[in-house]
């Protein structure tokens, strides 16, 4: 049978050019040259993993005991497919070397700088760029086809798209280890790596597991502000703004809103002060240059985007798959942080907005922003007028 190129949901992409094809040349030749292809295509850091990794080990055990204490939120997707997550042979049972790859975004600049302009929107720095996944998985695919032609086998490819524990996989590749705030951390590229996959048949030697280098540093725990991350490298989803921001649908606990600042879509905060960030040159790919109008966007402008609007702005940006709705409610919530009555107006021009999620984040900004008479007035206008029950309640009544 020839080997085939899959993407994760399956689908074949490409054929195999030499039907089986017998790889002539040592094993480490042949990751030697895999892994000059990969940089060639413009991966920066590339290891390989045998599939059988962590089949019920600790991080199998630990997924599970995650989404037993409900610490995924309404991530459902991490549950649906437990199994398959937990173990690269669940997944795809051919599957006996994994080849993960990181491809660097580190900025240029200081991601926390935006935290002292409370009249600008925050966006995380990996969305600020084209969208990582279309760019990730083409080059992924490239490398996938060159594999067959060299080598023979089957494949398939992954980008944070499908059931798999990318993270740990990383880590036993030697790509990094997981810090104390979950992500993956990198001698070389610091806390900004987008992570790949390429699953093979092919037998590979793996490379050795990297040691975890956080040592005592507790930089990303005291940095986030709700508490999300613990001691004990865990995080909870439910209270990070990142997760709050992007996945959670409904209205945004009360306890949070003031911690949020001025984030309205994801939070690099814990990520921007890891110190091995020292050592993390500014990515060089193109497609992942910020685009002006993402950088430091005025929130006045933002917040005034209809759904044609909204998918206008960020076509071809992971920010369109939230929704105008939630983003919207964001960007609410950072203006009731802003502490500037002038931006009370276009709070105000939402009180009747269609969405629930919108009405309620933008009574919440009025009440930080206006004096007590001033939101009792509008509370007794509107108030009464109101029908949702939770939205009512942001009224006070």
């Amino acid at each position: 049978m020839p080997g085939k190129v899959k993407t994760g949901d399956g689908t074949e992409t490409g054929q195999l050019v030499e039907d089986g094809v017998e790889i002539s040349k040592s094993n480490n030749d042949l990751k030697n040259r895999i892994r000059a292809e990969a940089l060639s295509l413009g991966f920066d850091s590339v290891g390989f993993a045998p599939a059988t990794a962590f089949a019920h080990g600790p991080q199998a055990q630990d997924l599970a005991d995650y989404i037993a204490d409900d610490r995924h939120g309404e991530m459902d997707w991490m549950a649906k497919h437990l199994d398959r997550r937990q173990d690269p042979n669940g997944l795809w049972a051919e599957v006996r070397t994994v080849i993960s790859l990181g491809m660097s975004y580190a900025p240029k600049d200081d991601p926390l700088k935006l935290l002292k302009m409370p009249e600008r929107g925050n966006i995380a720095i990996y969305a600020r760029g084209r969208d990582y996944h279309d760019l990730v998985k083409s080059r992924l695919k490239r490398l996938a086809r060159w594999l067959i032609d060299q080598a023979g086998g089957d494949v398939k490819v992954f980008v944070d798209t499908a059931p798999v524990m990318e993270k740990p996989l990383a880590q036993v590749a030697g790509l990094g280890w997981q810090g104390q705030h979950t992500n993956m951390v990198s001698r070389e590229f610091g806390s900004w790596l987008f992570l790949g996959e390429v699953f093979t048949t092919l037998e590979l030697e793996p490379d050795q597991p990297h040691d975890d280098r956080c040592g005592r540093c507790t930089s990303c725990i005291d940095v986030c502000p709700t508490n999300a991350l613990s001691e004990d490298g865990k995080m909870d989803a439910r209270a990070c703004i990142s997760y709050l921001t992007i996945e959670h649908k409904g209205h945004i606990d009360r306890k949070y809103r003031r911690a949020m600042g001025n984030h309205i879509y994801g939070c690099d905060d814990c990520l921007a002060v890891c110190p091995w960030n020292k050592f993390a040159p500014p990515h060089s790919e193109p497609a992942f240059l910020p685009r002006i109008e993402l950088t430091a966007p005025r929130l006045n402008d933002y917040v005034t985007l209809d759904d044609a609007g909204f998918r206008q702005v960020f076509s071809g940006s992971p920010i369109k798959r939230t929704g105008r709705d939630r983003f919207v409610r964001n960007v609410l919530i950072a203006i009731g942080n802003s502490g500037l009555p002038g931006l009370a107006t276009k709070a105000e021009n939402l009180l009747k907005d269609p969405s629930s999620v919108v009405r309620a984040a933008a009574i919440w900004a009025l009440s930080q922003l206006l004096p007590a008479d001033e939101f009792s007035e509008l509370a007794r206008i509107h108030a009464p007028q109101e029908e949702d029950i939770e939205v009512r309640s942001e009224w006070g009544t």
